[in-house]
């Protein structure tokens, strides 16, 4: 039985080291964001999964990942309300991030569609082509994540101390799909497909719910790595509470329902903040 948990030990072991060193570091030497480090070796990742057989891929595979690695990465273009931090402190503008993002999105999708194609633990329906199985999952998303879209709001305008300074609805749409794409992309199905990789030999009924947990917790604690060191109990709390409310809710989505749903959820919390000035 103890034998069993030692690949999960390793892997939580790994995750605290990254998220420990990194804040431990961050007050002596420059270091990187912690979702820099977690957005490069899930790619990473991706990249050793589909070059071991990328015959598993199917044809549609080749197709969707790329697609929407280009709508990233031309909507990064044209953004105005979504700035992102430079990437490794270097790569600041809108065509060198348009590139990064757009090339980052297409290989941690086609990392997830690697897995899905091992009977993951989520789908990606648009490669399936299932388009009512599609329009169904973005519809959840948007009705589960709106009412908790509109809290965040509230609680920004509480946190931030200022109030709401309308912006145009159309670039809060369109920049909204940024975080959502990407961030989804690369946590909620290459990420989480990856842990289940690692852990369905030693744990196959639990392997799920460990690495979605897991990819959960990453995710949600790469918001607050600049809290970490700065006020560790805040950013336990406040990261719990991510986790809790805006990760929990997604993961079921994009578990029951498809990356789409998950997709959808994340992009009308963001697309509410945009609208909003925040």
């Amino acid at each position: 039985m103890r034998n069993r948990y030692n690949h999960l030990a390793l892997l939580l072991i790994g995750i605290l080291a990254v998220f420990v060193g990194r804040a431990a570091l961050a007050g002596l030497i420059w270091m990187p964001r912690t979702f820099e480090i977690f957005d490069t070796l899930t790619v990473l990742g991706s990249l050793i999964l589909v070059a071991q057989d990328p015959t598993r891929l199917r044809r549609s595979d080749w197709f969707v990942a790329p697609a929407l690695g280009v709508v990233v990465g031309g909507g990064m273009s044209t953004a105005s309300l979504f700035a992102p931090n430079p990437f490794l402190g270097l790569l600041e503008g809108r065509g060198a991030q348009a590139v990064l993002r757009g090339v980052f999105t297409a290989i941690a999708l086609l990392g997830g569609l690697a897995v899905q194609r091992r009977m993951g633990p989520v789908r990606l329906m648009g490669a399936d082509g299932e388009g009512r199985a599609i329009g169904r999952a973005i519809g959840i998303g948007f009705l589960v994540g709106l009412p908790l879209a509109v809290v965040n709001v509230i609680a920004l305008g509480f946190t931030q101390g200022r109030p709401i300074a309308w912006q145009s609805p159309v670039a809060a749409l369109l920049d909204a799909l940024q975080p959502a794409i990407v961030e989804e992309a690369v946590y909620r199905f290459a990420l989480w497909g990856l842990l289940w990789l690692s852990l369905k030999r030693s744990l196959p009924i639990t392997a799920i719910a460990w690495a979605g947990g897991l990819a959960t917790a990453i995710h949600a604690f790469a918001h607050v790595d600049d809290l970490m060191r700065l006020a560790p109990l805040i950013a336990l709390g406040l990261g719990t509470a991510l986790a809790v409310v805006w990760g929990a809710l997604p993961a079921r989505l994009a578990r029951r329902s498809g990356l789409e749903s998950a997709i959808a959820f994340h992009w009308v919390q963001d697309a509410a903040r945009f609208l909003a000035g925040y």
